[in-house]
């Protein structure tokens, strides 16, 4: 064996063991949670059946869960019912952002090849059966349920990632419920709606000038092209999921929660919570009419509290 492909080897042994030891710590020194315990903490959350959820979640969070990730989906399929409809995203950023992605040579979609790089939770999503997943070269989401179909069919049509036709756009108009399990309100990408909507209109040039063709599979394997128009990496340091900003994860959290727009709770053991996303994409919308986004820096937020 070369000895490229040895160390290559060896490498991914090692990983392997050490994940293994991770998991059985873990199993040990976690809650322990079924099923029907996450359904029941979904339903004391305040989710019920027929609601739209959008999901965004950290599964080594909730503890050990009996039935590995899939139980987690399973339990809120059992709340929201067969009129319900869960969304998740299923990106695959092969690049690490939306910006890299667009610079790699040769890169093509394909929903029947790739999976998901998001982790654990929405690779278990894509092994549902009826799951429909959106064509789309940087953020393709993915949804199980009645509305599964409309949320995620003509993504690739839409003019961006997040606006008009979009799964953000639709889970608006059906007034879903933006859920986050075991995370802060950094990693949401709902924001980002705001920002398309508003176009020149928003606060900070966040987006390039440049818009990027890339090229994805659909389901039958034919080629289409999808614009992208890649966030400006200038703004990541500031922005609210960066895990340096928990100054401004921590402000927005105690704003939706000050305006009774978010509702918190506990699945399994993780701290989770949920915003209507009408609502949601109001308040920020009217945040950003007092000068407040989630790009807003110490000095701003310092300037809103003391007023």
């Amino acid at each position: 064996m070369p000895m490229k492909a040895l160390k290559s080897a060896v490498k991914s042994a090692i990983a392997g063991v050490q994940a293994h030891l991770r998991s059985r710590a873990h199993k040990r020194s976690a809650q322990h949670v079924t099923r029907a315990d996450l359904a029941r903490d979904f339903t004391t959350l305040g989710l019920a059946a027929g609601d739209t959820v959008f999901v965004h979640s950290s599964l080594k969070s909730i503890g050990y869960i009996e039935g590995g990730p899939r139980a987690v989906f399973e339990a809120l399929r059992d709340v929201v019912g067969p009129r319900g409809t869960i969304v998740v995203p299923t990106y695959y950023l092969p690049g690490g952002s939306i910006y890299a992605t667009c610079k790699m040579p040769d890169y093509e979609f394909d929903p029947r090849v790739h999976g998901t790089n998001l982790g654990a939770l929405p690779a278990a999503f894509l092994t549902f059966d009826g799951v429909a997943r959106s064509i789309h070269p940087t953020h393709s989401v993915s949804a199980l349920g009645q509305h599964a179909e409309y949320v995620t069919r003509d993504h690739h049509r839409s003019p961006s990632i997040f606006g008009t036709g979009s799964p953000w756009d639709r889970c608006i108009e059906l007034n879903g419920k933006v859920l986050g399990v075991g995370v802060t309100m950094g990693p949401v990408t709902f924001y980002h709606v705001l920002e398309d909507r508003m176009g020149a209109s928003f606060p900070l040039p966040v987006r390039l000038p440049e818009e990027c063709r890339l090229p994805c599979r659909d389901w039958q394997g034919n080629q289409i092209v999808v614009p992208v128009v890649p966030l400006d990496p200038v703004y990541m340091q500031r922005r609210i999921d960066n895990p340096a900003r928990k100054d401004l994860q921590q402000f927005f959290w105690s704003e939706f929660e000050r305006a009774g727009l978010l509702t918190s709770g506990k699945v399994g053991a993780a701290t989770s919570w949920f915003i209507p996303s009408r609502a949601f994409y109001d308040h920020l919308a009217m945040m950003m009419g007092q000068g407040l986004t989630i790009y807003s820096t110490p000095e701003e937020l310092a300037s809103r509290v003391q007023a």
